[in-house]
C-alpha cells in the first residue's frame, strides 16, 4: 500500500479546501466496517467506474463493499476532469478579456492571479467531492473500506487486514501517469496530472512532453495564464488520434495563444542547471535544448495493477494494457469483472460510467451486454474544442468501410459568426449510399455539447433524414449539424427526381 502522504498527494497544499476534500474522500478518522457474511459485489477502486458499480448495485438491492486505498472520486475528481476544467474555464475568462475589443468592449490587459485561480479550483473541487464521499456511500448502504485491497483467493479479498468474501467482484483501480524512460527526467521533479494541480505559483517557463488531450489542454491554459509554454511531441502532429483537419485548427489556436510546438521531436535527456531543467531534444533538423522552470509529463497512462493479488484470484493482466476482459467485461476468473481505465482503451469518465452499468447487469442480473456495442464520444477541451464519435475517415479506410462525408463550416453558421467562433467545422460520416451515421468529428467552441446529438442518432438509429427534419432553434451552433444533414438530403435530389418533381408542378400549372 502506498504511504498515506503519497496517497493524499493530489490534496496539496493542505488549505481549508483540501482539508474538506480529504474529510470527504479519505477521512482520517474513518472506521472500516466489520463484514457480515458474503457480499454480492466487492468493488476495488472508488473512481468513476467503482463508484457507479457500487451505488448502482446497492440501489438494486445488492450487498456491496467498496474499497479504496487513496482518494475516493479517483482521477476524475482529484487530478483529472474536475480540476482541469476549472483551470480551463479560468483560462477562457482570460482570453475573453484579452479579446474583448473585438466586441467593442474596452478592457485593460488581463492581470492573472494564479494563486486565486488555483484556490478557486480547490474550492470547487472540495464542494463537488461531497458527491463521492465515504459518508455518502456509506449512507447508501455500502460498506466502505479505506485501505489496500488484494485478492487472497478466487472469492476473497483482504482490505487493511480484513477478509471479505464475495459472489462477484469488480476491479476498477484505474491508471496513473506513465513516466517515459528519459535519463534525468525523474530527477527534474516532473509534474504529472496528479501533481500539476498542487501548484500555487505559475511557472515562468513550462515544458510539456506529449500532445494528447491532457498535454494540449494544459499547454494552452498555462500559456493563457502567462507561462512561456513549449509543447514537445515525437509525432508530426498534435492529438494524433484525431482528424487531421480538426487537429490543425486546434494547433493554430494554440500557436496564437503563444504555445511553441516542437513536432517530430524527442527528448533524449533532462539535466539540471541550477533551478532550471534543460531538456536535450532531437528532431529531423538536428539537436537542441529547451530550458524550463518546470516539466509536465503528459505522455500516456499505466494501469494500477500493483498489490492487487491478481494471481491469487486467477485474474489475467497485461503490464501495459491492464486487466484482460472479454466483451462482457469478465476477467479470466468468471466471478471477477473489471471496468473503467484499468481495462479499456477509452480512458474517459463517461466510458467508465457506461462500463460500470454493463458490469452491474452482467455480473448480478444475468445480463449479456457487450462493451463493443457502445458508441463512445470523446472531447478534448481545448479552445476550440475537438469532439469525436464513431468512425473517422482514416479508420473507415483502414477497415475497408465505404463512407460518404458531409461537412459544414462554422463560418456558414450564423450563431458561430455572431459569437466570433466561426473557426471550425462539423463532419458527419454515413455508410456509403445510406443516411446511417457511422461517425462524426466536430471542432467548435462547444463541440463537447454538440457531439451528443450525433451520438444519440447513432445509438437510436436515427439517420440523416431524421436529423434534417428535426427543428433546431435559431440561432444556435447546433444548426451546423442540421446543415450537414441537409447536405445529405440534397444528394437525394437526383436528375430523375428533379424531372419527376417538375412534371408534378406542371400538372398543377
Amino acid at each position: 500500500m502506498p504511504a498515506l502522504a503519497e496517497s493524499l498527494a493530489p490534496a496539496q497544499p493542505l488549505d481549508e479546501h483540501n482539508q474538506r476534500l480529504i474529510k470527504n474522500v479519505h477521512p482520517q478518522d474513518w472506521q472500516n466496517p466489520k463484514p457480515e457474511g458474503r457480499y454480492h459485489m466487492v468493488v476495488i477502486g472508488a473512481g468513476t467506474a467503482g463508484l457507479v458499480t457500487a451505488i448502482g448495485a446497492a440501489g438494486l438491492g445488492a450487498k456491496v463493499a467498496l474499497a479504496e486505498r487513496s482518494l475516493m472520486g479517483g482521477d476524475c475528481l482529484n487530478s483529472g476532469c474536475v480540476p482541469s476544467k476549472a483551470l480551463i474555464r479560468a483560462a477562457r475568462a482570460i482570453a475573453s478579456v484579452r479579446d474583448a475589443a473585438e466586441f467593442g468592449v474596452s478592457a485593460q490587459r488581463p492581470v492573472v492571479d494564479f494563486g486565486k485561480v488555483m484556490e478557486r479550483m480547490r474550492r470547487l473541487r472540495a464542494g463537488i467531492s461531497a458527491h463521492d464521499s465515504a459518508k455518502r456511500f456509506s449512507e447508501q448502504g455500502i460498506d466502505v473500506y479505506l485501505g489496500q485491497a488484494a485478492f487472497t483467493g478466487a472469492r476473497t479479498v483482504r482490505v487493511a487486514g480484513t477478509e471479505l468474501e464475495f459472489s462477484k467482484a469488480c476491479i476498477a483501480t484505474g491508471t496513473r501517469a506513465s513516466m517515459p524512460p528519459i535519463p534525468g527526467l525523474k530527477e527534474s521533479d516532473p509534474l504529472t496530472n496528479e501533481t500539476v494541480f498542487t501548484l500555487t505559483e505559475l511557472p515562468d517557463r513550462l515544458a510539456v512532453i506529449g500532445s494528447g488531450p491532457i498535454g494540449v489542454e494544459l499547454a494552452q491554459s498555462f500559456a493563457r495564464f502567462g507561462s512561456q509554454v513549449t509543447l514537445i511531441e515525437v509525432e508530426q502532429g498534435i492529438l494524433i488520434r484525431e482528424d487531421r483537419d480538426a487537429a490543425e485548427i486546434v494547433a493554430a489556436s494554440m500557436q496564437r495563444d503563444g504555445v511553441k510546438t516542437l513536432l517530430g521531436t524527442s527528448v533524449r535527456a533532462v539535466r539540471q542547471d541550477g533551478a532550471e531543467s534543460v531538456l536535450e531534444v532531437t528532431s529531423g533538423s538536428g539537436d537542441g535544448e529547451v530550458r524550463a522552470d518546470r516539466v509536465l509529463v503528459a505522455a500516456g497512462r499505466a494501469p494500477n495493477l500493483e498489490g492487487l493479488g491478481l494471481d491469487a484470484a486467477g485474474v489475467e493482466s497485461d503490464p501495459r494494457e491492464g486487466i484482460v476482459v472479454d466483451d462482457r467485461l469478465r476477467t479470466s476468473n468468471r466471478r471477477v469483472y473489471a471496468a473503467g481505465d484499468i481495462c479499456s482503451r477509452y480512458k474517459f469518465t463517461h466510458m467508465a460510467d457506461a462500463m460500470a452499468r454493463i458490469v452491474i447487469g452482467n455480473a448480478l442480473f444475468f445480463g449479456r451486454s457487450r462493451a463493443s456495442r457502445l458508441n463512445v464520444p470523446w472531447c478534448t477541451y481545448s479552445d476550440p474544442e475537438l469532439a469525436h464519435v464513431g468512425l473517422s475517415e482514416l479508420a473507415a479506410a483502414e477497415q475497408g468501410i465505404a463512407i460518404d462525408t458531409y461537412r459544414t463550416e462554422l463560418s456558414s453558421v450564423d450563431r458561430a459568426v455572431l459569437d466570433s467562433q466561426s473557426e471550425g467545422f462539423v463532419k458527419l460520416h454515413c455508410k456509403r449510399g445510406t443516411d446511417k451515421v457511422v461517425g462524426a468529428t466536430i471542432v467548435a467552441a462547444h463541440a463537447g455539447e454538440l457531439i451528443s446529438e450525433v451520438t444519440t442518432a447513432m445509438t437510436t438509429g436515427a439517420g440523416m433524414r431524421s436529423i434534417a427534419s428535426t427543428i433546431h432553434p435559431y440561432p444556435t451552433q447546433a444548426e451546423a449539424i442540421r446543415k450537414a444533414a441537409d447536405a445529405y438530403q440534397r444528394t437525394r435530389l437526383t436528375p430523375g427526381v428533379r424531372r419527376l418533381l417538375r412534371a408534378m408542378l406542371r400538372l398543377q400549372a
